[in-house]
């Protein structure tokens, strides 16, 4: 990356992410991914869980949220080459597999008890629900998802027992995220 702004600015009065966390980051993130000497290693993972802290004047989140969307992809199809060409095919294949199964314990639970719910505000459960039936049907029957509509998902807000744990589903929809990238 160069010494100028990477991302557009949200604005002097805007917050975005911090511009030096997302610079040093995508720079550590680039020399991880071609292997530069002395980088430090990094993984799709690593890369779902980055965060920045936001200032007034920061980049667009949006920006900077879709092209870490574009390289956590970018390190799983790397990660996935090396493994098949480590290991083969099959052992890829068997991993997400495996990763897969840790999804099923919550798609299988009856509608309205597949989280915990919230402890204030929450995602309506409806809605979430009405998700992971059509995340139940890709499993299953091979039904149509892509990674991208599992991360762009949306849920209206809800109180008590109308709600979710918004952190739970989250964490379940990232492990989502992770085996369908690892699939497409």
């Amino acid at each position: 990356m160069s010494a100028t702004r990477s991302f557009s600015s949200a604005g002097r009065f805007t917050r975005g992410y911090d511009p030096a966390e997302v610079d040093e980051f995508f720079q550590a993130a680039r020399a991880a991914y071609e292997r530069e000497p002395g980088a430090e290693p990094l993984r799709a993972a690593d890369v779902r869980r980055a965060a920045f802290h936001q200032v007034r004047g920061g980049y667009v989140t949006q920006e900077v949220d879709l092209a870490l969307d574009r390289l956590e992809t970018a390190f799983v199809r790397q990660e996935r080459a090396e493994n098949v060409a480590a290991k083969g095919q099959n052992d890829w294949l068997a991993m997400v597999a495996d990763r897969a199964t840790t999804l099923y314990g919550r798609l299988i639970r009856p509608r309205g008890k597949r989280f915990r719910q919230a402890n204030g505000r929450g995602y309506r459960i409806s809605e979430v629900d009405d998700f992971l039936d059509r995340l139940s049907t890709f499993f299953e029957d091979g039904g149509e998802m892509t990674a991208d509509e599992v991360r762009y998902q949306t849920f209206s807000s809800a109180r008590g027992k109308d709600a979710y744990d918004e952190g739970v589903v989250d964490a379940f929809l990232a492990r989502a995220i992770e085996v369908l990238t690892a699939v497409e």
